[in-house]
């Protein structure tokens, strides 16, 4: 929501908004960007008299502004279908699905169509370090967006993307995710079949040729061009080489198209950076010259972002929320920093990890750390449907459970010891944590790392 007004501010709108919760790095853009943002909801924002209320999906009956604006009787729309009828008909839409990588795939694919001078417009739920935005209009005919599946709004429970109508649809993966809304896998596979019958007939599927769940969405109809990527006849990675650094030759079928040297490790980001060059190629844009874009591709803010270092410790943001994302997350801090000490320190926020749904499967997910920090709220919105003690039992010693923020931080800032990695993952604002963690190991550094 804060991309489209963003994307409202830039097509000569006036644009106000609220929400709960505002924080960083989004409340810093929108503030940047002139777009005023009111703490919170209530009937009294209706005096404003806007000509068009834009409602998130985070919005229910009961939210004091949504109930008078209800009897007002005044105009209102759902965020994807503002985006749908107003910035993207008529334009070449490159949309970027699946439970995993939406937004790094989204990053890269509008950083090389930039790179090849096609000035693209971009809706993308986090911020690109290459753009320093996280949506823009563009000048051209090209616009990238972050196709995602949940429901659209209180009002509309089709899935966000079937707004869009890509002429190129990235289906990057699909699991099980968002168990307050969808009963099973099932039910996200009609979702994504939804969003397949939108692309026209010369568009293009770029599509993970591994996924189970993305082979039976396309067995119940296919209409359009497809590629696959992770196959060995498809878009796939040959002699890879991943330490320190992170290089292989991109290849489509028999054909070696190049070598990339990646800046972003891990399996799951080499096949990110294919499916981003197949579907850069449909606009367009030759393989040379997307893998010379990725190779300078300034990443994601928090997606292993380094927030700081204290104290010799490097403490990191990441909005990793699901098992298979915090595993592939920590794996990928692993190869790079070899041996050396990771703290993982996690908060379980999403709706389905909340639930519970996902809590067996959290041990395995952090196996590559050495030593796990959880925090989990016994009260309020946030609140844990299950027992972490529980949950974390198959990790022994290396696990703790905390339901006092003040507590992990002591714990953390304890247990961390010059050359460490503190990995922090949640898909919020976690209480401040990564800055009181900094300002911790400060107060706790050992006197030869105190100049």
């Amino acid at each position: 929501m804060g991309g489209v007004a963003q994307l409202a501010l830039a097509a000569g709108h006036r644009v106000t908004g609220c929400d709960v919760n505002v924080y960083p790095p989004m409340s810093d853009l929108l503030r940047s960007a002139g777009i005023e943002v009111i703490e919170g909801f209530d009937a009294g924002q209706t005096t404003i008299g806007p000509d068009l209320y834009v409602i998130g999906n985070v919005v229910t009956r009961g939210n004091r502004l949504m109930e008078a604006i209800l009897e007002a009787g005044v105009r209102f729309i759902s965020g994807p279908q503002w985006v749908g009828e107003n910035l993207l008909r008529g334009r070449w839409v490159l949309a970027v699905a699946g439970t995993h990588g939406k937004t790094t795939v989204s990053a890269m694919l509008a950083a090389v169509l930039e790179h090849a001078e096609l000035e693209p417009g971009f809706l993308i739920g986090g911020i690109p370090a290459d753009f320093g935005v996280s949506a823009r209009p563009g000048a051209s005919r090209f616009f990238v967006i972050e196709a995602d599946e949940y429901d659209t709004a209180f009002f509309d429970k089709r899935s966000k993307f079937v707004h869009y109508f890509p002429r190129t649809a990235v289906l990057n993966n699909l699991e099980y995710d968002h168990a307050d809304i969808f009963a099973d896998l099932a039910a996200i596979e009609t979702q994504f079949h939804h969003l397949v019958r939108g692309v026209p007939g010369r568009g293009r599927l770029i599509v993970n040729g591994a996924d189970a769940a993305l082979e039976r969405v396309l067995a119940r109809g296919c209409w359009s061009e497809k590629e696959a990527f992770d196959v060995g006849d498809g878009w796939h990675a040959k002699a890879v080489e991943e330490g320190a650094g992170h290089a292989f030759d991109v290849a489509f079928g028999a054909e070696r198209l190049g070598r990339l040297h990646l800046p972003l490790a891990g399996g799951h980001n080499r096949s990110n950076a294919l499916a981003a060059i197949a579907a850069a190629r449909h606009a367009g844009v030759a393989p040379s010259v997307a893998i010379e874009a990725l190779q300078r591709f300034g990443g994601v803010r928090r997606r292993l972002e380094v927030r700081g270092v204290a104290g010799g410790v490097t403490v990191y943001d990441d909005f990793a929320h699901h098992p298979t994302a915090i595993e592939a997350t920590v794996s990928g801090l692993r190869r790079r920093v070899g041996a050396e000490r990771i703290l993982a320190v996690l908060e379980p926020r999403s709706n389905t990890m909340k639930l519970g749904t996902m809590a067996a499967r959290l041990p395995d997910s952090l196996r590559a750390a050495d030593l796990a920090f959880v925090f989990g709220s016994r009260s309020g919105k946030n609140a844990l449907g299950w027992e972490l003690p529980q949950a974390l039992a198959p990790m022994g010693a290396r696990a703790q459970g905390f339901d006092d923020l003040d507590a992990l931080v002591l714990a953390v800032t304890t247990a961390a010891r010059p050359g460490d990695h503190v990995l922090v993952m949640s898909n919020g604002g976690f209480g401040g944590v990564h800055d009181r963690l900094l300002s911790g190991l400060v107060g706790r550094m050992p006197r030869e790392h105190a100049a």
